[in-house]
């Protein structure tokens, strides 16, 4: 009796237990794999705050080339648009 009854729990847990984990972390994978709402508006205001940094530095760099001229000489290893 001992014995039947452990090869029905060894079957239930191949043919039973093993498949639903399987299915189940499959599911949760292809729910994760799209980005969140949350996570787009992040990405959306980093990409806002880095096009105002770029202007803001556009605007910097117009400032220096009308004051001093020769500034971008003393930084030849950055690259100047």
């Amino acid at each position: 009796m001992n014995e039947y009854f452990m090869a029905i729990a060894i079957v239930a847990i191949i043919f039973v237990a093993c498949p639903a984990v399987f299915m189940h972390y499959q599911a949760e994978l292809r729910k994760t794999k799209s980005i969140s709402t949350d996570d787009e508006r992040l990405v959306d205001d980093l990409w806002k705050t880095a096009q105002r940094l770029e202007r803001r530095v556009d605007a910097l760099e117009t400032i220096l080339d009308k004051e001093a001229p020769d500034w971008r000489k003393d930084y030849p290893e950055r690259p100047h648009a």
